[in-house]
């Protein structure tokens, strides 16, 4: 009898114990977090990582899609971009140029209105959500309908800026028609449509600087402009950060814009306006030569990679 109580114990010890299928409620929820983590990082995976690794493998070729075999090359097409790039007259080295103007001028320009504009807005009580949804509906708009409108208002004689212009005697303007004007006058249309981001964001930084600061600059008796350099700007170091980088890094990959505004969509005149982008998409689609395109895309990533890992070290300190 006491060799049947004994055995029961053990057998219904033994049921009690956790395995496979017997787990506890903590381990479960704790096994579930992590199956429903593994789907969007297998995902980002495949549509992230794969395609950057493809791209590399192809730039170690000389890719044809129309061809039978692909020809291993090895570094050659990484030798031709640095050929191109030390080439005055070269379209690469052009692209590379004109992007790098695209980021230099176009982000501080585009921060520094941003945070004017919300800086406005934030001092508004009526009608604050009508002049939101104003500043943010260009940046919702299809780019390839506002490049046109902006192409067309930019038309020589009969585009609207001229014929203002004519309207005021002053001198009418080629605009997308010059070498000297076609990169600033694209890079306007740019600034312009990516405002409302900025300002929508730079108004959540406002509203999460607490009022008892400004209560105390003001009993203090500083003046608006030293309020600004010494609480509100201080304050906005995140969110300067974030969005220096994050419109950087939008610049860098200016595409749709000068497809759309430039003549024929090949960045003229005179490669004046052509990026990167725009480059590997001639490469890749007009001419084939998928290793070159990847070559550039690589070194595009690379670029935009030690932009990213600048801002986390910026946003790092920045919190500390």
């Amino acid at each position: 009898m006491a060799d049947m109580i004994v055995g029961e114990q053990k057998a219904n010890r033994t049921e009690t114990q956790p395995g496979l299928f017997h787990l506890t409620l903590t381990r479960r929820k704790v096994m579930w977090a992590y199956i429903f983590l593994a789907i969007p990082i297998i995902f980002f995976l495949y549509i992230r990582i794969y395609p950057t690794l493809f791209a590399f493998q192809m730039s170690l070729y000389d890719w044809n899609p129309l061809a039978a075999e692909q020809h291993f090359v090895g570094l050659e097409n990484y030798q031709t971009l640095v050929e191109e790039l030390s080439s005055d007259k070269s379209v690469t080295r052009a692209a590379f140029v004109n992007t790098w103007h695209y980021v230099i001028i176009g982000m501080p320009l585009q921060l520094v209105l941003s945070l004017l504009i919300a800086l406005m807005l934030n001092e508004i009580r009526a009608l604050q959500t009508i002049f939101r949804l104003t500043f943010f509906l260009p940046f919702v708009t299809s780019t390839i309908a506002v490049s046109w409108v902006f192409r067309w208002l930019y038309q020589p004689q009969i585009g609207l800026l001229n014929v203002m212009l004519k309207a005021f005697s002053l001198p009418q303007q080629p605009f997308l028609r010059s070498p000297d004007q076609a990169l600033y006058s694209i890079l306007a249309v740019i600034i312009w449509q990516g405002l409302g981001f900025g300002v929508i964001i730079f108004l959540a930084g406002l509203k999460q600087i607490p009022r008892t600061y400004y209560e105390a600059a003001e009993v203090d008796g500083a003046s608006r402009c030293q309020t600004f350099w010494n609480i509100t700007l201080p304050l906005l170091n995140p969110t300067i950060v974030y969005l220096v980088v994050l419109q950087s890094i939008s610049f860098l990959r200016t595409f749709a814009q000068v497809l759309a505004m430039s003549n024929q969509g090949d960045g003229g005149p005179l490669n004046s306006t052509t990026t990167v982008v725009l480059r590997v998409y001639r490469e890749a689609f007009q001419r084939l030569n998928m290793g070159y395109a990847s070559t550039l895309t690589i070194t595009l990533f690379a670029i935009i990679l030690i932009v990213t890992i600048v801002q986390l070290r910026l946003t790092t300190r920045s919190t500390e």
